[in-house]
């Protein structure tokens, strides 16, 4: 059910958020992927296949998976100032690995999670600058966003065919890998240049307080509430704290 649901809605998501960037640039594209595009749905189908208890420790693991993916971020920035986007794939994919492997042996709870996702969030997001980049618009190849398409698939059919046999601990720190930010993050980098990718990355990172404000309300209602309103109102609450921060950034850039 998980791999069917993947392979409909990831060629949907990734060539939408690529029209999305090349209409109104990285900075949006940014933070579309750092909601939960993979997670979320992630979340919802453990919880209506395995039950509550099951997808509230997974949610748990999300959180802390997030913050995986700033540093992944992070990582990314500094090395596509210095290398070409093959070697920047590879160092940031393993540092998010690396990571994941070291949070796996901690036990997380849910409000150390989200503390340190936050402090993490912040700090990450000023190192990666967001400053404007060149409004020159590169017209991409006629393969380019079915590139994009297949290569992201290919992830999320990986990540789906083992994530089942992990137990919820360890799905929720895997569910944040970062197979949109890897695709898109590439092809930026080799299309746009370091700039654009750096203002892309930070979208990412920022986007990460909406990714937050989604699980915190699946941890805290997913039991009382059930899963129809639950997964309604963290939606919700994920679109609005997004809308709120691309607001703030940008007129913080300005």
């Amino acid at each position: 059910m998980i791999l069917s649901f993947k392979l409909i809605i990831t060629p949907l998501l990734i060539g939408l958020i690529t029209l999305v960037g090349r209409r109104w640039g990285t900075a949006l594209s940014g933070f579309l992927i750092g909601l939960p595009l993979t997670s979320g749905p992630i979340s919802l189908i453990l919880a209506m296949q395995y039950g509550p208890e099951f997808a509230l420790q997974s949610a748990i693991g999300s959180l802390a998976g997030q913050i995986s993916l700033c540093i992944f971020c992070l990582v990314y920035y500094f090395t596509s100032r210095k290398y070409q986007w093959p070697t920047s794939v590879v160092i940031s994919t393993i540092s998010f690995l690396v990571t994941t492997a070291i949070f796996n042996s901690i036990s997380w709870s849910f409000e150390l999670a989200l503390l340190i996702l936050v402090l993490t969030t912040g700090a990450v997001s000023q190192v990666i600058p967001n400053q404007p980049t060149s409004s020159k618009i590169t017209k991409p190849p006629v393969w380019d966003l079915p590139a994009r398409i297949i290569i992201a698939t290919v992830f999320v059919c990986l990540l789906t065919a083992v994530a089942h046999r992990l137990g919820p601990h360890l799905s929720g720190l895997l569910a944040p890998f970062p197979v949109f930010s890897l695709v898109v993050s590439a092809f930026t980098q080799h299309q746009d240049g370091v700039d654009s990718t750096a203002r892309l990355l930070h979208g990412i990172v920022v986007g990460s307080i909406a990714y937050a404000g989604f699980f915190l309300i699946v941890i805290m209602y997913l039991v009382s509430f059930g899963i129809p309103i639950t997964y309604t109102l963290a939606v919700l609450t994920a679109l609005c704290v997004s809308g709120i921060s691309l607001y703030v950034s940008r007129d913080q850039a300005a």
